[in-house]
């Protein structure tokens, strides 16, 4: 076919060299104290980020000073051309990129046709002249992850953007010294000289609820998330005083109907291997994180047919001997296409041993022990000599993977008057593997029941918001809000499944997902790419009929799976259960033991947790009498984390 032929043009490029970045800055007020001892400490805190340069530039505004700060990991223009921070031909402009644009080559033709010189193969000099030329106009324009701060000297303003989806981290912090930025805490961290405070309202609804990275505050006071898609641009004065972020993207949901399924399917093909091709835009040697199910595996077998001669490694966990193991599918795949695979398999007493480095690399809080295998699946990476990894992370969001989406989906064929329809689909979804009837008569009522009515089943399912081990006095007095956990998306009737994963890509269930990943893998210097997550990828698919998404049958991913025939095995295209990346958590905590509870000490710390109870509750479930659910590791990860980062 002549689309497969064109987008087989394409080599893998192999190196020795290891590139994706971490960036920093700070703009102080002349009264602040000095600071250079602190920037260099910035500096150390993101080496990890990038192991191969260094830059660190200061400017004068008015009586203040601005300060930039990068570090380099090479992937594209392994030359000295992609130094940052990297200023335009003109002066006017300077600017430090932490990210990969995919589609700079096409850029770069547009903006040569229209006048542009270039001195190097760098896309953050193609970054620049986009923002030369098109200003914050630029912004959908751009195909990849990226976190990037803009200082124009005309203006006097700096402009901070984050990319659609949230992949690349932004940190900011608007104090009495002045403003600072930063890739990760810790690096923020050393700008800013205020002592570190616990969120007590994000702590609380990270413990009860399961919610992090959804909103803009972090687990520290005054710490604030640039929330994916968003912008923010200030006026360089004596005094920062107006921080507003603005949304840059946020996708259409109206349903298109003038594609029949079959043509949709075609096109969501070509758009997805497109995507693969701009992925494997590289200077330096790729593999794939492979789980074994249907997104790593199409990553994986659509490398296959753009490359039908190039190498590729896969990095896989194996949970050996549990209901979670997953290794037959990964074979199969690594079979099918001929690749390197490389597997881990892992312990209890290994997450011991290394979960203090895994909280400090993540740099705050996270959800479960899935994000320990990923750490170690990085590092096997990067001891086996690649540097970048294609992942398919976002898959779920994009294309209604998880079972969760039942209750929207049914209420908006509820607006839409079908009746007969919503029953057939109904007892067809409980027919799949992991599903039952009740469940989906359940996601109906919680999407029907306002939060006051909702408080009673979520009790039962052990979502209390005033648990056992929680201190209700202390909630009270420190004016706690317990339902702020809960998040719902902005309603659209008869598009409320859409609405949800519009949600779910822009802020809510992917956010924390794209943090873990990102910092596990850049603290082995990986960087890991999500193909799956394109703008205009995700515009097409939230604009499909709902039912090309999660079918009258129940089938998760129906457009995707049908897209994908011929290029990904039938058998894993026709997989009826869901195991997504997962661990035998419940057996690694009991293999822990003692440790976990001597981790649960931090509870002491926490002004609304009952530490007493909090300890008693660890000691039934590591005994046995008490059911694990993910709250468990919540409580160690939080208290563990408030011990040596407080």
């Amino acid at each position: 076919m002549l689309w497969c032929k064109i987008l087989c043009q394409l080599t893998f490029t192999l190196g020795n060299y290891f590139l994706m970045c971490g960036i920093f800055g700070s703009y102080r007020y002349a009264s602040a104290p000095d600071a250079d001892s602190q920037f260099s400490l910035a500096l150390s805190a993101l080496r990890q980020r990038g192991p191969n340069d260094q830059g660190l530039d200061h400017y004068t505004v008015g009586a203040n000073r601005l300060t930039f700060g990068h570090t380099r990991l090479s992937i594209i223009d392994l030359s000295p051309g992609g130094h940052q921070p990297m200023h335009s031909d003109d002066g006017r402009y300077t600017i430090v990129f932490n990210g990969e644009i995919y589609n700079y080559r096409e850029l770069r033709q547009t903006l040569k046709s229209l006048g542009r010189n270039f001195r190097s193969d760098s896309d953050t000099e193609v970054l620049l002249a986009c923002w030369a030329q098109w200003g914050t106009d630029c912004m959908p324009r751009l195909r990849g992850m990226f976190a990037f701060v803009v200082y124009d000297r005309s203006e006097q303003t700096l402009t901070c953007v984050r990319d659609a989806f949230g992949i690349k981290p932004f940190f900011y912090h608007n104090g009495g010294d002045g403003f600072s930025f930063a890739s990760e805490m810790p690096a923020l961290r050393h700008l800013v000289r205020e002592k570190a405070r616990l969120d007590l309202q994000r702590a609380y609804d990270y413990l009860v609820w399961g919610t992090y990275d959804d909103k803009p505050a972090s687990f520290i006071e005054g710490f604030q998330h640039l929330m994916a898609g968003h912008w923010l641009q200030i006026q360089l004065s004596d005094r920062v005083v107006n921080i507003e972020p603005r949304r840059w993207w946020w996708p259409d949901i109206k349903e298109r109907t003038d594609l029949s399924f079959s043509d949709a399917a075609d096109q969501v093909r070509q758009m997805f291997l497109e995507n693969i091709r701009l992925h494997l835009r590289s200077d330096v040697p790729l593999g794939c994180a492979l789980s074994g199910g249907v997104d790593s595996s199409a990553v994986v077998c659509a490398m296959r047919l753009l490359e039908p001669d190039a190498p590729i490694h896969t990095f896989s966990y194996v949970a050996r001997g549990s209901n979670v193991d997953e290794e037959y599918w990964v074979d199969l795949v690594n079979k099918k296409v001929g690749a390197i695979p490389h597997k881990l398999t892992l312990a209890g007493a290994e997450l011991a041993a290394d979960i203090d480095a895994l909280l400090r690399t993540q740099g705050e809080p996270f959800g479960g022990t899935s994000i320990y295998a990923q750490y170690r699946v990085f590092q096997l990476a990067r001891e086996s000599g690649i540097t970048v990894t294609l992942d398919g992370q976002g898959a779920d969001e994009l294309l209604a993977g998880y079972p969760v989406y039942i209750g929207q989906r049914m209420h908006s064929m509820l607006d839409k008057g079908d009746i007969a329809g919503l029953i057939r689909f109904a007892r067809d979804w409980s027919k799949w593997s992991g599903r039952d009837l009740p469940m989906a008569v359940s996601g109906l009522l919680k999407e029907l029941l306002p939060v006051e009515l909702q408080k009673l089943p979520r009790k039962f399912r052990g979502q209390d918001p005033l648990g056992e081990f929680i201190n209700a006095t202390a909630v009270r007095d420190l004016k706690l809000d317990l339902w702020a956990g809960i998040r719902s998306a902005e309603p659209a009737p008869r598009r409320r499944m859409m609405a949800t994963l519009r949600d779910s890509l822009t802020g809510g269930g992917l956010a924390h997902l794209l943090r873990q990943g990102d910092r596990s893998s850049m603290h082995w210097s990986i960087e890991s790419r999500v193909p799956f997550l394109t703008t205009d990828f995700a515009e097409f698919l939230l604009g499909l009929p709902e039912a090309y998404l999660l079918s009258e049958s129940g089938e998760t991913k129906h457009i995707f799976k049908a897209a994908m025939r011929g290029i990904v095995p039938d058998a894993i295209l026709d997989r009826r259960d869901k195991i997504g990346f997962a661990t035998p958590e419940r057996a690694w905590l009991q293999q822990i033991g003692q440790q976990a509870l001597e981790w649960m000490d931090g509870a002491a710390e926490i002004p609304f947790i009952d530490a007493a109870a909090a300890r008693r509750g660890m000691q039934s479930i590591l005994a046995g009498k008490k059911t694990y659910n993910m709250l468990a590791w919540r409580k160690i990860n939080l208290c563990r984390w408030v011990q040596f980062s407080l």
